[in-house]
């Protein structure tokens, strides 16, 4: 089958090589003319485990190209996937102008051949039928056509692993014509998985992504009021939260205290929630309660530091971890971020780390040395503070830590390591929660 990517970003470039790789014939489109550049050199412009690897096969196939131009490829495709971004407004509310932009361009281009177009942007509920709206008001002859929601269900380290072994399939139609071009779409996939189809209204599955998304975020959340309450009343809130994620109505992912949520998901889906209950009428009071919890999770990580240190002018405190999770380099509402800025604002020096996120941390953090390695970053500092519970940062030669350290200080925003040993191995040492 033949496909159109419109926005070859993480959903965008993940969703078109992985399609190529169930042998469709996949162009990507998109007007980032230095991104198309390293694609068509075999360079993946972000990093996600196995993705440039797969992007290279399928180049070599003939199965995947890349190109600037809208027009050609949505009129050879059967299925046009819409991936651009929906960044959130002042107001919370998902901003759909290059949404918008692209429908135009389709109106302008599809003709009377059948085509189903896609939503795959995570996108408010009803965002299908102004899609279906634009082209129809802008179409310049007769038009064919389905607008469908098949929202992505990918996380940023495992993206490539979440879209070829799926845990569910969602696929928001409102015709049977859409819905068996969509099936015969991920039929590949489908058969060698085995993973589950769920056939719903377009309405339906476009509050499924916003839905699944809040209710994660409420656990992260939740787990952080807990580690809270564990500080306050001087229990561990590891040992708390393992025995609450037992129960299987429960389940234990998600389930971890820490720096809080951030990336470019979690904050804007939750967010453009709050904002499609208010225009409901409906009360948003829980979105505001999970979003002012995350917030706190950073401010209470902060004051420890502060606390423990006194005076933060002029002293290095090295930081390891500047993505917003481990196995990315995306720093989008990194916690890593907000601590570095309000630290670099009380005078501290920064020495930071992270093994994928340096080159995208140094266009938004200009002001702070970037060291080689989690060593370097120790060497003459104060304090430790771990951002992001990359592996390699579990596997720390601790002793080599120690000694290059002013003061022994870890300050741990994943409570990666355990108390009781960082005590015997002579550190001081702050978790989240502990």
């Amino acid at each position: 089958m033949k496909i159109a990517i419109i926005g070859a970003g993480y959903v965008g470039l993940t969703t078109g090589t992985c399609l190529a790789e169930l042998g469709h014939e996949v162009i990507c489109v998109d007007n980032n003319l230095e991104k198309l550049e390293k694609l068509n050199r075999g360079k993946s412009p972000i990093f996600e485990p196995g993705l440039e690897e797969l992007i290279i096969k399928n180049q070599t196939a003939g199965r995947l190209t890349f190109s600037d131009k809208i027009k050609p490829a949505v009129e050879q495709a059967e299925v046009i996937f819409i991936c651009v971004n929906t960044p959130p407004k002042d107001d919370g509310h998902a901003d759909l102008k290059y949404v918008e932009q692209v429908a135009r361009e389709i109106a302008g281009t599809i003709n009377g051949d059948y085509k189903v177009i896609v939503d795959k942007s995570t996108v408010p509920v009803k965002t299908a039928e102004k899609v279906k709206e634009t082209i129809l008001r802008y179409g310049a002859g007769k038009t064919n056509f389905d607008v469908v929601s098949n929202p992505e269900f990918l996380k940023e380290g495992t993206a490539v692993k979440d879209t070829m072994e799926p845990d569910r399939i969602v696929i928001g139609v409102d015709s049977e014509k859409a819905r068996d071009k969509i099936l015969e779409l991920y039929r590949p996939l489908i058969e060698k998985t085995k993973a589950p189809i769920k056939v719903v209204s377009v309405r339906s599955a476009e509050l499924i992504k916003h839905g699944a998304n809040t209710f994660l975020a409420t656990k992260i959340s939740f787990a952080n009021l807990i580690a809270q309450t564990c500080e306050e009343a001087g229990a561990d809130a590891l040992e708390v939260l393992e025995a609450i994620g037992l129960d299987e109505r429960i389940g234990a992912q998600f389930l971890k205290p820490g720096l809080g949520f951030g990336g470019s998901c979690f904050p804007k889906d939750i967010a453009a929630y709050k904002k499609t209950l208010e225009i409901l009428g409906l009360d948003n009071s829980l979105i505001h309660a999970i979003e002012r919890i995350n917030l706190e999770a950073v401010r209470r990580f902060l004051r420890k530091i502060e606390k423990e240190l006194w005076v933060l002018d002029g002293k290095q405190i090295g930081v390891l971890g500047l993505a917003f999770k481990p196995d990315t380099d995306d720093i989008r509402n990194s916690p890593a971020l907000r601590i570095i800025e309000s630290l670099k604002k009380d005078g501290a020096k920064i020495k930071a780390f992270d093994p994928q996120a340096m080159n995208n941390a140094k266009k938004e953090l200009p002001g702070i040395e970037y060291a080689e390695n989690p060593y370097e970053a120790a060497a003459g500092s104060e304090a430790l503070v771990i951002c992001t519970d990359w592996r390699e940062f579990k596997n720390l030669d601790l002793e080599r830590i120690k000694k290059l350290m002013v003061t022994p200080t870890i300050f741990d925003g994943r409570n990666i390591f355990e108390p009781k040993v960082m005590a015997k191995l002579g550190f001081r040492y702050f978790g989240v929660g502990r």
